[in-house]
């Protein structure tokens, strides 16, 4: 079934997603989304579900996140961590009282349906990849979208987006006030025929339709990580100050937890996120993937890091999130590659997981006898 949101006056699918990234005004559009007065459709996303008794323990022996004792209604994400503590699959989840709704990026719902039906054994629970059934629809509190879609009466579930704050057994990285502080991202789930209900909201001129475009800015300036964006094949959680609200650091053994207790007390992640402010003289916005040397190196020397995602933001300008070097001084200013052009741009650095982020303590050497 069609995205219903593709069908509103002025969209603009994206280039490489079945979704709109824009309905004509991308800047308006952040402002109002961000103010609680847009819709975003995420229906290009996935969701599985799991029921049956067993399946929030289950889940909770397998994933990064304290999920035993979640109650109907209540929020959180959690990660699914290789053995050497890589990021995965990054979780949404939300529990009905009957089933956990898992809502995934795009992509990732297949996959994960398939390893959780495989290490089901003979516990108690159904896995169903009901991505082809349910879509979710993406507002922030504070306006009138969150009141109009739960107006509608048809939403299935309700997952509040945990990154505004850091979560019981969390930790965060980020020195003084993060940039996700006040976050308040909400996704209702809605069955596919009721997501035209939720597109016509934006005809009655109270609230506005928001393409990817808009949410991409807003999640860049918060630094929100997502699984499709900023986790490659060798991303770990603290590289992006997941811990605060994705991992539970005293709960009980799972997957990859070595990894993440071992970088967290006793060293560093190799890498760390970080916010740039792109100079804005040129107009030009890196690509996803584009290689950032520290301003001033030889032309031949190594990149210091990659852009994971860039964005115009209504009030910021050009910003990016990169994965740097840990040993990149966190004052040190930058040069962005930029795509057809050959050039760069200058970029500022704004720290969101510090260099001294996991163990930021020496620990004493012990002196021979």
């Amino acid at each position: 079934m069609s995205d219903p949101f593709l069908d509103l006056p002025g969209a603009i699918a994206a280039s490489d997603l079945d979704a709109a990234a824009h309905f004509g005004a991308p800047l308006p559009e952040q402002r109002a989304l961000e103010a609680g007065n847009a819709i975003v459709s995420l229906a290009h996303r996935g969701a599985v579900t799991v029921s049956g008794p067993d399946r929030l323990s289950w889940l909770h022996s397998m994933t990064s996140q304290q999920l035993t004792g979640l109650r109907p209604g209540e929020s959180t994400e959690t990660l699914l961590l290789g053995p050497t503590g890589r990021v995965e699959q990054a979780i949404r989840v939300v529990d009905d009282g009957e089933r956990a709704w898992l809502l995934v990026d795009e992509g990732a719902a297949e996959p994960l349906a398939a390893y959780l039906n495989r290490m089901r054994f003979a516990l108690r629970v159904e896995v169903a990849d009901v991505s082809g059934e349910y879509a979710a629809v993406l507002a922030f509190e504070g306006g009138a979208a969150l009141p109009a879609l739960r107006e509608l009466g048809t939403a299935v579930a309700e997952w509040r987006d945990p990154w505004g704050s850091v979560q019981r057994g969390g930790v965060q990285y980020a020195h003084g006030a993060h940039p996700g502080e006040g976050w308040t991202a909400t996704q209702l789930v809605f069955r596919r025929e009721d997501l035209s209900a939720a597109a016509a909201l934006t005809t009655s001129g109270e609230i506005r339709a928001a393409g990817l475009m808009a949410l991409d800015a807003l999640e860049v300036r918060a630094g929100r990580p997502t699984l499709h964006a900023e986790a490659d094949e060798r991303a770990i959680p603290h590289e992006f100050d997941w811990l605060r609200t994705a991992v539970h650091l005293t709960k009980g053994c799972y997957r990859g937890q070595e990894t993440v207790a071992k970088v967290h007390n006793l060293g560093h992640p190799p890498r760390r996120l970080a916010l740039l402010h792109l100079d804005g003289s040129g107009g030009e916005l890196p690509e996803a993937g584009a290689l950032v040397h520290v301003a001033g190196a030889d032309p031949d020397a190594r990149p210091v890091g990659r852009v994971t995602r860039a964005a115009l933001h209504y009030e910021w300008g050009g910003i990016a999130l990169a994965l740097l070097k840990r040993s990149v001084p966190e004052d040190a200013a930058l040069e962005v590659s930029l795509g057809e052009s050959g050039g760069r741009v200058a970029a500022t650095q704004e720290v969101i997981v510090p260099a001294d982020a996991g163990s930021a303590r020496d620990i004493p050497k012990l002196k021979r006898l």
